[in-house]
């Protein structure tokens, strides 16, 4: 029998609860465990290599999440150019279920991607900050609590 671990959750809660641990985790203390179940909202990837090569692995999360049973957004904030709208249709995305949007005027990604996720209206709001600073990250986990929402950042690294 295999598991398929969901992007967003603990490994732990997957996992038959009949196993058991190959080794003693430590115990937390209560501000730690606090700590952690307010990073459950946060996932980070990394990616590097050719843009086309990026985007062929980055294909198949993006539409398993716009074919989720939630009924929200999946809204992408400032994605690289290459996302376009021909793209997600190209690579069976529902295009119905996603936002794409980027910055106007002063507003920058980073308050683009909190506003998203603060109001709750996607399930899961898609960034492209790299780097991301420890405060930028505090503040993205803090709104998606508030909207009851999951974030992504995706660390994007391309080679010519």
């Amino acid at each position: 029998m295999s598991y398929q671990i969901s992007l967003f959750e603990s490994p732990r809660r997957s996992c038959n609860s009949s196993i058991a641990p190959l080794f003693d985790v430590p115990r937390k203390s209560r501000a730690e465990t606090e700590a952690a179940v307010d990073e459950s909202v946060f996932s980070e990837i990394s990616l590097s290599g050719r843009s086309q090569q990026c985007l062929h692995l980055l294909a198949p999360i993006l539409r398993e999440l716009s074919e989720g049973q939630d009924n929200r957004w999946l809204t992408l904030v400032s994605p690289p150019k290459q996302i376009t709208a021909q793209w997600l249709r190209d690579a069976g995305l529902n295009r119905e279920r996603i936002l794409l949007l980027r910055p106007r005027g002063i507003q920058s990604s980073q308050d683009l991607a909190y506003e998203a996720l603060r109001l709750g209206c996607s399930h899961t709001v898609i960034s492209w900050f790299n780097p991301l600073p420890k405060a930028a990250r505090n503040r993205l986990i803090k709104a998606a609590l508030a909207g009851v929402c999951q974030s992504l950042n995706v660390r994007q690294f391309f080679k010519s």
